[in-house]
């Protein structure tokens, strides 16, 4: 069965001078603040659109890469993933790197990374963003 997830932002003002907040609705999690600045600037307590990517993305692989080490018996004890995505102004975004540090009893290195990189290749996150360019650092604990 599909589901469709919902956020919502309200916006007043220019891009320069305004402000918003975007809501995450389907959760009810929160409101945040979100602005040209904390965008392209320093966040001061305030979200940007990126940073929802980065959350989106680190957890959308997470789940795949357990998914897989699971199916292939070696559920892991722990996964720990970064997004970090970079934005230029008046480029956008220009990149995302994930970074993953894993314990998974059993699995050698070179399984590990195999899977970590069919996750990225294949997690629907990365497949929504296939735009840009994702990289990539693996490593078993």
């Amino acid at each position: 069965m599909a589901t469709t997830r919902r956020a919502s932002t309200h916006w007043e003002g220019s891009l320069i001078e305004g402000g918003g907040h975007v809501t995450l609705e389907s959760s009810g999690l929160g409101t945040y603040d979100v602005t040209w600045a904390s965008r392209a600037n320093d966040p001061e307590g305030r979200t940007s659109p990126e940073e929802l990517i980065a959350a989106a993305h680190s957890s959308c692989f997470s789940m795949a890469f357990s998914n897989a080490l699971a199916k292939a018996g070696h559920a892991p004890e722990s996964l720990d993933t970064t997004a970090d995505v970079t934005f230029q102004p008046g480029e956008g975004i220009t990149g995302i790197h994930l970074t993953t540090r894993g314990t998974v009893p059993g699995l050698s290195k070179e399984q590990f990374d195999e899977m970590a990189a069919d996750a990225k290749a294949n997690c629907p996150v990365s497949k929504a963003l296939t735009g840009t360019t994702i990289t990539l650092d693996a490593q078993l604990n």
